[in-house]
């Protein structure tokens, strides 16, 4: 048996709205697990966590850790929320991180800055990965039947793939009540997701229900096992590369509300930095203790 420290933390979240569980597994070095059993434990926590980040301190100049993360399914190149949920927890449970101004992760998508701004904002920033845009011509109507929607309720502007980790499908609707009804059927939404090589479908409107924020959206990831992600830092970050590409977003700074509570979102800030994209957002930790690896470690 071996055991790894483990956390659920959420993401997105003061601990008011729902956030985005994480799993994280720490590792003194990167060879005490392999990729086979990082998934077995991404598996085992199927309904409990959207994703696993495996972290470690890394031995390579100016990369303070090296990043991997899996779903229930398979491994995710780039997760925004575990991220997220992972950098905030470490600057703020270790002293000498918290003194400074950023640090720097590897993972399957390069090197990525984390901003520490714990003591002006209590938010950790993320830069993303270089955005990939991919033209697509998927009929709406297609669109619309595997979202279960209305034709009717996609906006008229291109739909367009964005790539910052996964394909990513951007779909614009005109109302919120769309955006918030909106119940897809996991085989279905599944099924399309793969046909079309997408991992990620992205739904927004500019419709929001609290006036200080700019998009409401709801994100499904259902090629990696499961139907909803609540709280996004990849999907919401290749909707802002997508907004900066059509000059839709030109303020340094966009507030998402996100799930399909009408009256309790969870809150992603975006910035702008020289058309660079930085996700923020704040977590609390759940669960803190050991996870014990008995029959296949």
């Amino acid at each position: 048996m071996k055991s790894f420290k483990f956390k659920k933390i959420d993401a997105f979240t003061s601990g008011l709205s729902s956030g985005n569980p994480a799993g994280v597994i720490e590792l003194s070095n990167i060879n005490e697990i392999n990729e086979n059993e990082m998934q077995k434990i991404a598996f085992e926590l199927k309904d409990f966590v959207s994703e696993v980040a495996f972290i470690c301190p890394s031995k390579e100049k100016n990369i303070d850790f090296n990043f991997r993360y899996f779903s229930s399914e398979r491994e995710v190149p780039f997760c925004g929320h575990a991220t997220i949920a992972t950098a905030y927890d470490l600057i703020k449970e270790h002293t000498k991180l918290q003194l400074k101004d950023s640090i720097n992760i590897r993972t399957q998508k390069g090197i990525s800055k984390i901003i520490n701004k714990l003591k002006e904002e209590n938010l950790v920033y993320i830069e993303t990965p270089n955005p990939i845009f991919i033209e697509t011509n998927i009929d709406k109507n297609i669109i619309a039947k595997a979202l279960n929607i209305d034709i009717q309720d996609i906006a008229l502007n291109p739909i367009e793939i964005v790539n910052v980790g996964q394909n990513i499908l951007l779909v614009e609707l005109f109302k919120k009540e769309t955006c918030l009804n909106c119940n897809p059927d996991y085989i279905t939404l599944k099924k399309f997701a793969l046909e079309n090589k997408l991992e990620v479908i992205n739904i927004y409107t500019f419709d929001t229900v609290f006036q200080e924020n700019n998009l409401r959206t709801r994100v499904f990831a259902p090629a990696f096992g499961y139907l909803e992600d609540p709280a996004t830092g990849s999907a919401n970050a290749a909707l802002a590369y997508y907004l900066i590409k059509h000059k839709k977003w030109q303020t340094n700074k966009l507030i998402i509300e996100q799930n399909n509570s009408s009256f309790n979102p969870n809150i992603i800030i975006l910035k702008n930095i020289e058309n660079n994209v930085q996700v923020g957002g704040m977590a609390i930790t759940k669960i803190k203790g050991e996870y014990n690896c008995y029959n296949y470690l």
